[in-house]
């Protein structure tokens, strides 16, 4: 257990990245408040570390003064990489180096939210399973296709703490309190956050379709589930039907009557959203990003791209 080495409470430090996501940083740390308070002891330290020791912003513009610089950190038992919507930004050589030093002094590393991407670019998640917040997964499953990206709420494995975004954060530090100091503390800390049920590591990030969607019709669920895992390579209308036990039109009727639009329609939308999420995570080409998402000729993806979104995929790229 992290801190057994030693007297005194466990280290679980924070790098703060330019523009990272304040709510999964808040909730972690606060649940560690929380555990001294509710413990009535010092169970835990969060010192918090950016690049130089210089404050930086969210991406809310709130900017947080941190207690050092990551090149000097020391002493902690688990260092976490708290990043933003935009993860790449943060390549940088000096951070970098520094993540790996404490890696090789035996700091075991985590992230929060898209902190896999910086761990991953720093080559500190080879051999290991990852998570990410969902609406950063496909550009970080085409950036390390060598990694095993999952949709779990966070993973612990051997020396690595990979949680995703949002309150996952609340969940992760909850069982690691949970297995450092007991359930009882971890259920007194959940029930502080009105927090009504302590997920798992198995947990998954996102609601189901089903309650995504606010659709019940299993045939049409099983579709749209079809389409959502071939966006590479399409299916045909026939194949979607086959493979979901109903004929053309029966299946063309469900769209119609639960979503208002024709299945070709609702494919399309899903490959042009894809293409999004590629174009603003990603350098691909924009010819890649087309293969990517199913589409034959760039000049047929540009098209349905801008017909959707009103703008070009060479526009969407462009500062704003």
């Amino acid at each position: 257990m992290e801190g057994a080495g030693r007297a005194g409470p466990s280290r679980f430090g924070f790098l703060l990245v330019p523009k990272f996501t304040m709510v999964p940083f808040i909730v972690a740390v606060e649940t560690l408040r929380i555990a001294n308070r509710m413990s009535g002891k010092k169970l835990y330290d969060w010192p918090v570390f950016t690049l130089g020791g210089k404050p930086v912003a969210a991406c809310n513009g709130m900017s947080q003064i941190p207690d050092g610089a990551i090149e000097e950190a020391r002493d902690l038992d688990v260092l976490f990489v708290c990043a933003g919507n935009d993860p790449h930004e943060a390549r940088d050589k000096q951070l970098y180096a520094a993540l790996r030093r404490l890696a090789r002094h035996g700091t075991k590393l985590g992230s929060l939210c898209t902190g896999s991407y910086v761990l991953a670019d720093a080559g500190l998640l080879d051999g290991y399973s990852c998570t990410i917040h969902w609406e950063n997964a496909t550009g970080f499953a085409e950036a390390f296709p060598h990694i095993e990206l999952s949709d779990e709420l966070f993973i612990i494995e051997r020396d690595r703490y990979i949680c995703s975004g949002g309150t996952a954060p609340l969940d992760m530090m909850l069982n690691i309190v949970a297995s450092q100091h007991g359930q009882e503390l971890a259920v007194s800390i959940s029930e502080q956050f009105i927090h009504e049920r302590i997920r798992d590591q198995h947990d998954h990030q996102r609601m189901t379709l089903r309650g995504r969607l606010g659709i019940s019709h299993p045939k049409l669920l099983m579709a749209i589930g079809l389409m959502e895992r071939s966006l590479e390579e399409p299916l045909t209308l026939s194949q979607l039907a086959a493979q979901v036990g109903v004929s053309k039109r029966q299946l063309e009727r469900l769209f119609r009557q639960y979503l208002k639009c024709t299945p070709a329609r609702y494919y399309i939308e899903l490959r042009l959203k894809r293409a999004r999420m590629l174009l603003d995570q990603t350098s691909m080409t924009i010819t890649d990003v087309g293969i990517a998402c199913g589409f034959v000729s760039t000049s047929h993806f540009s098209r349905s791209y801008k017909d959707y979104f009103g703008k070009s995929p060479r526009m969407e790229r462009l500062p704003a």
